[in-house]
C-alpha cells in the first residue's frame, strides 16, 4: 500500500507521540518534512529534530516539547490541505489560527513559511496545516 499524503502521515505521527508521551518520534525524510519541522522548532512547539542518513532516503527523529505538567506543548495540529483537495489562500486571505496564538504554515513562492512570515513576505500560497 502506498501513502497517498506523507505530510499527513508527519503530523499524525506527532499528534500521536505526544499523547502517548514519547520523548521523541521517526517520520521517512523528504525536504518539505524538514523545513516543516524546522518551522515547528522555531515556534517553540516541538523540542528540536535531526536528520538521521541511513543511507536511503534516511528518517526526521522529531523530539516533542512537554509543559512541566508532561503535556504535550502541541494541542491540536490540523491537516488542511490535502493532495485529493488543494487549499490555496492569496496574500490577504492567510488564516489566523485561534486568533493568532497559533500558527499556519504555508509552502509559498518564497519557501516553507509561518503565516506571520508570509503576511510580511506579502506572499499566498497553498496551506499544509495548522498547528496551536
Amino acid at each position: 500500500m502506498t501513502m497517498t499524503d506523507p505530510i499527513a502521515d508527519m503530523l499524525t505521527r506527532i499528534r500521536n507521540g505526544g499523547k502517548a508521551g514519547h520523548a521523541s518520534i521517526k517520520v521517512p525524510r523528504s525536504r518539505i518534512k524538514a523545513e516543516i519541522a524546522k518551522l515547528l522548532k522555531s515556534e517553540g512547539y516541538i523540542a528540536g529534530f535531526e536528520e538521521v542518513d541511513d543511507g536511503v532516503q534516511g528518517h526526521i527523529r522529531v523530539h516533542i516539547r512537554y509543559d512541566a505538567s508532561r503535556k504535550s506543548i502541541i494541542q491540536g495540529i490540523v491537516r488542511v490541505s490535502r493532495p485529493s483537495r488543494r487549499e490555496y489562500v492569496g496574500r490577504g486571505d492567510i488564516p489566523y489560527v485561534r486568533n493568532g496564538l497559533g500558527t499556519a504554515i504555508l509552502t509559498t513562492a518564497r519557501g516553507v513559511l509561518t503565516d506571520a512570515q508570509a503576511r510580511q513576505a506579502g506572499v499566498g500560497g497553498e496551506v499544509l496545516c495548522l498547528v496551536w
